[in-house]
């Protein structure tokens, strides 16, 4: 039995939301782990990629106001907050690493804790839909998270993250630690998601995979972009090839200029 009902996700916030940043620049105290870097998040999915060390994690950290970022971010043209609980107000929510459930509560427990801002008849419903959109989470509704498997609990984090109905839904490496038939019904729950009208930024090391389901794709190295553009003509771009699809010898399909440079350097 899947874990998510095979139609369009109910759960969401406003519709077509849209993340724009630019010369953002964030580290930890003086050393800047990202340098002016410029992103635009439009409505659908959205992946950045790249290697342990790259900056993906200190990126999601800067936006949802865990560490003090530089530069401008707006949120359909609005300034987006510093403060994490405004953040999540103006509609954005974050599925983090290691998926921060609360092992020791139960999965609805863990689920209404997504919903706490809105009123309790509003949580109320948005809870039921979450059954709903996850079928089998109403199963194990009274289980404690911290006894699921990986897989489990990373679709626990992602059905409370939709709790908060997020305009804006960041997803820190879905595949990560799990089966391979599992990594195909996460990333295929995002495009979903994504489809259903809820703008997806998804951070992710499973290139190949995470590419298939995008619509466009950016990749970071030290902090740097050295490559974007559409997901499919990224897929094909040598830098991307030669790096992490293992083809040396794989021609090549500029995607931007950025991709260009970075195609001619390597």
């Amino acid at each position: 039995m899947m874990w998510y009902r095979d139609t369009p996700f109910v759960l969401g916030g406003a519709p077509q939301a849209h993340l724009k940043v630019q010369g953002l620049s964030a580290g930890y105290g003086a050393f800047l782990v990202l340098r002016d870097l410029h992103l635009d998040v439009r409505p659908g999915l959205t992946v950045v990629l790249g290697p342990n060390g790259a900056g993906k994690t200190t990126l999601l950290k800067a936006l949802n106001g865990l560490i003090r970022r530089q530069g401008v971010v707006t949120l359909d043209g609005q300034d987006l907050p510093e403060k994490t609980d405004r953040i999540v107000k103006a509609g954005v929510a974050l599925v983090a690493e290691g998926r921060q459930l609360f092992p020791q509560m139960t999965v609805l427990e863990n689920l209404e804790l997504g919903g706490w801002l809105c009123p309790k008849a509003e949580r109320a419903r948005r809870l039921e839909q979450a059954f709903v959109d996850f079928p089998k989470l109403r199963d194990r509704a009274q289980q404690l998270a911290g006894t699921m498997s990986g897989g489990e609990q990373q679709m626990v984090a992602v059905a409370r993250a939709m709790m908060s109905s997020p305009g804006l839904l960041m997803l820190y490496e879905p595949s990560l630690g799990l089966a391979p038939r599992m990594v195909d019904e996460l990333l295929g729950i995002a495009r979903r998601i994504a489809d259903s009208g809820t703008t997806v930024l998804m951070v992710e090391q499973n290139v190949k995979k995470a590419l298939a389901v995008a619509d466009r794709g950016y990749v970071l190295e030290r902090g740097a972009l050295v490559a974007s553009g559409p997901a499919k003509l990224l897929a094909r771009s040598t830098v991307v090839r030669e790096a992490y699809l293992g083809a040396a010898t794989a021609p090549s399909t500029p995607v931007s200029p950025t991709a260009a440079r970075a195609t001619a350097a390597v």
